[in-house]
């Protein structure tokens, strides 16, 4: 199996292929289809990553077209970096896959969603699994293509379909950037291949402005498909799609595609330090601002998806610092518990009927194994020890403060302690109390809870190959030793202060005495409105570009409208004056000639007809006649 990677791929391909064509008479049974092969290419996945753990690289490619005597390759790799999103994304996405049979059932295009499902899956595991940078844009368009399916499939819905609309067209203008990156790139080293980007191609083009450039239109891609700012409009908006979508998007696939190309493209950002300094400002520059706009949020998915831009955030402020294993582990065990806390919501939403939590509240007695599944994740994205994204984030915080980015690790800090508050706000709001929703919440069924709770083990134990107590395992595997591991103690105070008191601070304000959220935003009402109405981006972007550009939409309508249509309209008038006028010429002048010499050919005729009878009695008349006429005027001469 290990010999035929492209199974990786193939598989959930297959399922997609089936599910569309036969889907109609599958019905139910698609989502069957689509575990199998989703399952088959998880063990396919793993079997490989274990011969990349012995040391294995496994590669296969082949020439696609070959421009000026350089050859443009598609291939499969599969490194450490390889190995450890096709776990993630295989892995996660089957119990993903699983969860939505209950989440889905009874909807009217239940085969479409598992064909979707596929489909994304097949996009994602090419991407990750590609060899070049013309491959990975093949996929990273398709993967865009399956979130504008997904988002918007309760279409229905105007917001559903605005949503979708806003996801791809958002990630063009990011996508815009990345190809010219490729275009770039390619005219500053001939080549296209991830294996080429070392420290000796970067040496031989040190100091190179097309190269810095370069890297920075190649990022512009990753701050469209994961979210970073300005271009994270579009990930809240992505909550109108099903939750098992959400789920998908923010820990296994989508978001995840811009973290792994900058981990793919890391020497490359690496050897040029313009740019890895935009990544990492971007970076901390999102977390903090998707933490601090999280902390008012009312809808139970919006407060999710802010989280998950932050978190995004912080991995690209560990890349940028230098931090590569720390941003891919925290990439690894934030698909864990953040694919939890999604699967966690649509349980709640599945049993209370609502999303929004001032409607919720004293659902832990009612639904047990969603509350402690997520008070698993909200512990874990917390911070809290020994739990996964303790040790991850710690990494994170350890590269920005032992690369003398002060003000950077600081930032992150506090965002840490947000990220506590306002997981423990969802958390107290939504399980602790009094109920305040109408309706009975019951639990959800097993095909729902077993992933949660093989995610909640997950992100208890994820963390462990990353830590001391394996000495760093995760990072040597991934680096080979090229990051100082070692646990820095202010900073593991730091991380651990800001987690407690961001989970204290949320239980005074949402348990101990409710009524101080209410009386701190009537108090601090500027902070509460920016934080409500996040910076008013999308009314800034609605007044500015959005406005700007359905003007000139506007008026090229009417450009087009006024003169390109009136001048092809009166092309067309003349067109057919013309036409008209040759056909009465054709048809009065040409046609008369013809037919007035039919009319003497065939006058001349009727008289020649006349003579020419056929029968020989009449020609040896006129014989006859002629031999008389010839005597005759032979005598009278």
């Amino acid at each position: 199996m290990v010999t035929h990677p492209i199974l990786i791929l193939l598989l959930p391909f297959t399922a997609f292929a089936v599910i569309v064509f036969f889907g109609k008479w599958l019905k139910e049974k698609s989502a069957w289809v689509a575990i199998l092969a989703s399952l088959a290419s998880c063990a396919v996945a793993l079997q490989a990553a274990f011969h990349v753990t012995q040391g294995e690289t496994l590669s296969q490619s082949l020439t696609w077209m070959v421009i000026n005597q350089i050859p443009i390759e598609f291939g499969i790799v599969i490194d450490p970096l390889a190995a450890m999103m096709l776990f993630v994304v295989t892995f996660i996405g089957s119990l993903i896959i699983i969860y939505s049979v209950g989440y889905m059932h009874g909807d009217a295009r239940y085969p479409r969603f598992f064909a979707y499902l596929s489909l994304f899956m097949f996009s994602m595991l090419g991407l990750v699994l590609s060899a070049t940078l013309v491959q990975i844009y093949i996929f990273w368009e398709l993967v865009g293509l399956c979130s504008y399916f997904l988002i918007g499939f309760w279409f229905e819905k105007k917001e559903a379909a605005e949503a979708g609309r806003k996801a791809f067209i958002t990630n063009r203008i990011g996508d815009i950037g990345f190809f010219l990156g490729i275009v770039t790139f390619f005219y500053a080293t001939g080549t296209l291949r991830f294996s080429d980007i070392n420290s000796e191609l970067l040496h031989a083009h040190t100091g190179s402005f097309m190269l810095t450039l370069s890297a920075l239109l190649l990022f512009c891609g990753a701050v469209g498909k994961s979210a970073q700012f300005p271009l994270h409009v579009w990930l809240p908006d992505a909550m109108e799609g099903p939750t098992p979508v959400s789920a998908l998007i923010h820990a296994a696939t989508m978001v995840a595609a811009g973290v792994y190309l900058v981990a793919r493209l890391f020497p490359l950002f690496h050897g040029f330090p313009e740019a890895s300094q935009v990544v990492a400002i971007i970076g901390t520059l999102t977390a903090f601002m998707a933490a601090f706009f999280a902390l008012t949020q009312m809808d139970i998915k919006k407060v999710l998806a802010y989280s998950t831009i932050s978190q995004l955030g912080y991995m690209m402020a560990a890349l940028g610092t230098g931090g590569m294993t720390a941003g891919t582990f925290h990439l690894m065990t934030h698909a864990f518990f953040k694919a939890l806390l999604f699967l966690g919501a649509g349980s709640v939403i599945h049993g209370s009927g609502v999303q929004d939590m001032r409607e919720m509240g004293g659902l832990r007695s009612s639904m047990p194994v969603t509350f402690w599944t997520f008070a698993i994740a909200t512990l874990a994205i917390a911070g809290v020890p020994p739990l996964a994204g303790f040790w991850s984030k710690d990494e994170i915080l350890v590269s920005a403060f032992d690369s003398n980015h002060r003000v950077m690790f600081w930032i992150l800090a506090v965002t840490a302690g947000m990220t506590s508050f306002y997981m423990f706000r969802l958390l107290f709001l939504t399980f602790f109390g009094k109920t305040r929703g109408h309706g009975h919440p019951h639990e959800s069924p097993f095909v729902m809870t077993i992933p949660l709770i093989i995610l909640a083990l997950g992100s208890i134990v994820m963390g462990l190959p990353g830590s001391p107590l394996m000495n760093h395992w995760f990072q040597n595997f991934l680096a080979h030793h090229h990051e100082a591991l070692h646990m820095n103690f202010f900073v593991v105070t730091i991380s651990i202060a800001t987690s407690a008191l961001g989970l204290l601070t949320a239980y005074i304000f949402y348990v101990v005495n409710p009524n101080i959220p209410k009386r701190f935003a009537q108090k601090y009402w500027f902070l509460y409105a920016i934080s409500k109405n996040k910076l008013w981006i999308d009314e800034i972007y609605q007044a500015t570009f959005i406005r700007w550009f359905k003007s000139l939409a506007n008026l090229s309508f009417k450009f087009d409208e006024t003169v390109i249509d009136r001048a092809v309209n009166e092309a067309g008038f003349k067109t057919v004056l013309v036409s008209r006028i040759k056909n009465w010429i054709d048809q009065n002048i040409v046609d008369g000639l013809v037919n007035f010499t039919g009319w003497i050919t065939r006058t001349a005729s009727s008289v020649l007809r006349l003579v020419q009878t056929g029968y020989i009695h009449h020609y040896l008349f006129f014989l006859l006649l002629g031999i008389l006429m010839i005597v005759y005027s032979t005598l009278t001469s």
